[in-house]
């Protein structure tokens, strides 16, 4: 099969149809075996009854439903987990994106190699804090991660089918899907301008809570990508430069004590200054730290993930 299309729902009814017909009519004209995946992230409203009905009239329509509402990384978990196309495009439900994209987008995995695409809202119908907020979310996105995409989050993106097999999405970490790619050793991600259209029906279902979500997940996905089988190595090496820190302190007080008996002058206590407390704390605060990366790495050394390494390829086996 050439295409999978991975499409998260969530209270979307009136979308369905018109994007099922649109999906059809584009990969029909350029001759594209396709399957559409609609994941119902527990909606409240009649898109499951659509998503049925457009199973039974088209094969090539898939339906997965959740029992509670889960999240865009679950649809998307999902649907990369149940998909069978080469390429492997995802897009949001509320006619946002325009299908239109997709055989390019398929001709820059097929035909030029990407490993991934991610589309580029270049022109966006987004109110103007959210264009704003986004655009200084991007560019932490691409400083923290070394990736350079103009759009980080955008929902339009295409896959080769090895990719999505290869990585895991979870939380809400689909908005960094790219270097979750990137740290499976897939490094060939490219940028595409896709048409951004308005929305035609309903309401976002996101709010302002997205861009602080979003900062916290990439403080979680850069430490991850970073550090996550070697947690000693960033622990390791804070708690031994703090606890050095506090003991050069404690140091110079004691030092300092020496000079003064030495002298016949009478010493103040060391803990009359403020600063044994300070040191006493950092040493302490450093100790912690390093028994922090201690205890990650025994228990990284039981995971039974340790040792999984993605092959590219295999010969005379």
């Amino acid at each position: 099969m050439d295409l999978s299309v991975i499409i998260p729902v969530y209270n979307e009814e009136e979308s369905l149809q018109e994007l099922s017909e649109w999906i059809n009519k584009v990969c029909l004209a350029s001759r594209i075996s396709y399957e559409i995946l609609f994941i119902d992230d527990g909606s409240s409203d009649s898109s499951w009854n659509k998503i049925t009905l457009l199973a039974e009239t088209n094969s090539s329509v898939k339906g997965f439903r959740f029992r509670r509402n889960y999240g865009k990384a679950a649809a998307l978990h999902t649907g990369f987990a149940n998909c069978s196309g080469d390429v492997v495009i995802t897009m949001d439900s509320d006619l946002q994106d325009s299908p239109d994209e997709i055989p390019e987008l398929i001709r820059l995995i097929k035909e030029e190699g990407y490993d991934l695409v991610s589309g580029w809202k270049r022109k966006r119908y987004d109110p103007f804090v959210k264009r704003i907020t986004s655009r200084f979310y991007n560019r932490t996105a691409r400083w923290a991660s070394g990736i350079k995409l103009h759009d980080f989050n955008c929902g339009l993106k295409a896959y080769r089918s090895e990719v999505v097999k290869s990585i895991e999405v979870f939380g809400e970490m689909h908005r960094y899907i790219p270097m979750l790619a990137k740290e499976a050793g897939f490094r060939k991600i490219g940028e595409k301008t896709v048409q951004h259209r308005s929305r035609k029906y309903g309401v976002t279902k996101y709010g302002l809570d997205r861009f602080v979500k979003g900062y916290l997940d990439l403080l979680t996905i850069s430490f991850i990508t970073r550090f996550g089988k070697n947690p000693m190595h960033l622990f390791g090496f804070l708690g031994t430069l703090m606890f050095l820190a506090g003991f050069v302190m404690a140091g110079y007080l004691g030092i300092n004590k020496l000079i003064f008996v030495k002298q016949g002058l009478r010493a103040p206590l060391v803990t009359d200054s403020p600063y044994f407390f300070i040191a006493l704390t950092v040493m302490i605060i450093g100790s912690f730290l390093f028994l922090t990366g201690f205890l990650g790495e025994l228990i990284n050394r039981n995971s039974s993930e340790r040792n999984n390494y993605l092959l590219k390829d295999k010969v005379n086996i």
